[in-house]
C-alpha cells in the first residue's frame, strides 16, 4: 500500500511520465463527471433545496487539504455572528450505516469516523454523519440548526448550497493538474471559477505565472500549533518546550508531511510514521522501541482516546488567517445568509 502511495505521488506530484498510461482511463472519468454534472443541470438529477441555508467546504482534488481546520474556524466565526450552525459530514473512515447517526465528543471513531468526532470536540457544535447528506442535513435541523456546514462534499450536487468554499493544499498544489486517475483533480479546473472563494493551505509553490487567476486572487491561511497535550489529559505543555528533542511522528492524514514540517518549524527532530489518510492505528503501530515522545494530529488522537502512556501527544492546530482577508469573506457569508433567511 505504501509503495502504491508513493508511485501515485511521484506521479501526480513530481511529474514522473508514468501519468501517460491512465490517461484513457481519465478520458473516461472525464465522460463520466461531464455527463453527471449535465443532468444535474437540465433537472434530470435533483438537488434537494433544505430548509437552512448550506454552505460547503471542499477540494477539487484527492487528499487532505485542511478542509476540516478550515470547517472549524468557519462554524466559530459564524457563532460569534449569532448563527447556529450545525455540521454535516459523510464519516469517511467510520462505518456505513443506513441512518444519520449524531456525533459528539464521546463517539467511537471507528463507528462515525475520526473527523466528525474532532469537529464535534473542537466546535461543540452538532454534528451528523450520514452518506445521505440531505437526509444528515434534515436531522440537523430538527436539532435546531438555522445553518449547514459541509465538511467535504463539493462533488455532492444533491445538496443544494448557497455558498461554496474551496481549500487547496499550498504545498502541493493541483499537482500535475489532470483529473484521476492520471491526476489529483476530482473536477476539471473550471470548477474553481464556480465557487465563491478560494482558499490555500499555506503558499503555493509554483510560479504567477502558472497560476489561474481565481489562484492568484485566493485567500491564504496557515496551520498553527503552540501547545501539545497528553491524551491520557495530564500535562498540557507549549510546544516550544520540545525544541531539539527527537520524536516519533504519526500522522494518518491526507499530506503527513504537511505535519512533520509544522514540527520541524520547531526546531523538533523527526522520526517520520506516515500512514495512509484515516487508517485506523493501533497500540502496536506505536511501539517504537525507544523512550522517545510520540507527537500526533489530533484527528489521529481521537483514535486512541483511551491511550494511558505519558509518551503519547497530540499536537492540536488553530487557523490563522489575515483578519483583513478574514473579514470582507465572512461578511460576504453573513449576507447572503441573512438575505437567503430573510426569504424563508
Amino acid at each position: 500500500m505504501r509503495a502504491l502511495y508513493a508511485w501515485i505521488h511521484r506521479v501526480w506530484y513530481a511529474g514522473a511520465p508514468a501519468y501517460r498510461i491512465l490517461l484513457p482511463f481519465t478520458g473516461m472519468y472525464w465522460l463520466l463527471i461531464a455527463v453527471r454534472r449535465r443532468l444535474y443541470g437540465l433537472g434530470i438529477l435533483g438537488s434537494h433545496q433544505t430548509v437552512a441555508p448550506v454552505i460547503v467546504v471542499g477540494n477539487i482534488t484527492i487528499g487532505g487539504t485542511g478542509k476540516t481546520p478550515v470547517t472549524i474556524w468557519l462554524t466559530r466565526e459564524l457563532r460569534k455572528r449569532g448563527f447556529a450552525p450545525g455540521i454535516v459530514s459523510r464519516g469517511y473512515g467510520g462505518s456505513k450505516s443506513p441512518s444519520s447517526m449524531r456525533v459528539d465528543a464521546a463517539s467511537d471513531p471507528a463507528v462515525v469516523g475520526d473527523e466528525p468526532v474532532l469537529l464535534a470536540m473542537r466546535t461543540g457544535c452538532p454534528v451528523v454523519v450520514d452518506s445521505n447528506r440531505v437526509r444528515a442535513a434534515a436531522m440537523l435541523v430538527e436539532d435546531g440548526a438555522d445553518l449547514i456546514i459541509a465538511d467535504d462534499g463539493l462533488q455532492h450536487y444533491r445538496l443544494a448550497r448557497l455558498y461554496e468554499i474551496c481549500v487547496i493544499d499550498g504545498s502541493r498544489g493541483l499537482g500535475n493538474r489532470l483529473l484521476l486517475p492520471a491526476g489529483p483533480l476530482r473536477e476539471t479546473l473550471s470548477r474553481l471559477g464556480e465557487v465563491d472563494q478560494v482558499l490555500i493551505n499555506g503558499h503555493l509553490r509554483e510560479s504567477v505565472d502558472s497560476l489561474s487567476v481565481v489562484e492568484q486572487n485566493a485567500i491564504e491561511f496557515e496551520l498553527v500549533a503552540t501547545e501539545v497535550s497528553r491524551l491520557n489529559g495530564s500535562l498540557t505543555r507549549p510546544i516550544d518546550r520540545f525544541a531539539g528533542t527527537t520524536v516519533h511522528a504519526v500522522a494518518a492524514i491526507g499530506n503527513p508531511g504537511r505535519f512533520f514540517d509544522l514540527l520541524r518549524a520547531h526546531e523538533i527532530q523527526v522520526i517520520e510514521h506516515a500512514f495512509p489518510d484515516h487508517a485506523k492505528i493501533s497500540r502496536k503501530d506505536l511501539e517504537f522501541g525507544d523512550e522517545f515522545d510520540i507527537l500526533m494530529t489530533e484527528k489521529d488522537a481521537v483514535k486512541l482516546k483511551s491511550a494511558k502512556s505519558d509518551k503519547l501527544w497530540q499536537v492540536p492546530v488553530e487557523l490563522k488567517i489575515d483578519p483583513l482577508l478574514a473579514g470582507p469573506l465572512l461578511e460576504q457569508i453573513e449576507s447572503r445568509l441573512d438575505d437567503a433567511m430573510d426569504r424563508q
